[in-house]
């Protein structure tokens, strides 16, 4: 089964890289919202991933052999919340981008930046 996990793993980052590589800013949300999901499965599967008892001791024993981890448990929890927030920011500054620009296009929203075809040559020197 760990194939399995590992096989979704990489497909999920293959696809969250190639839309995080787009121009389009709704895709670049969507690449972000794979890779925190390609990060949590990435605890999941460093976790134990077979059944096992919860990582409850019982009265008069010193430890479990078999328990279940709780850290990636908590790790993924963790990990749910900062990519819910990193995504919610990123709509609400793509959003406030796109009135302002009235585009989604990334490239269209260079406006710090001279676009190549409609800057001059610089002028030259004659002596």
């Amino acid at each position: 089964m760990e194939p399995l996990y590992i096989v979704a793993f990489g497909v999920l980052i293959a696809v969250s890289a190639y839309l995080l590589m787009s121009r389009n800013l709704l895709r670049i949300v969507l690449g972000l919202l794979l890779l925190g999901n390609a990060a949590n499965l990435s605890i999941f599967i460093a976790g134990r991933l077979g059944p096992a008892t919860p990582p409850l001791v019982a009265a008069g024993e010193q430890t479990i052999a078999a328990s279940a981890n709780p850290l990636p448990q908590a790790l993924i929890l963790t990990a749910i919340v900062i990519s819910f927030a990193l995504v919610a920011f990123t709509v609400v500054l793509f959003e406030r981008a796109q009135r302002s620009l009235d585009t989604i296009d990334v490239d269209d929203m260079r406006v710090a930046e001279p676009r190549k075809d409609a800057a001059e040559p610089a002028p030259t020197e004659q002596a």
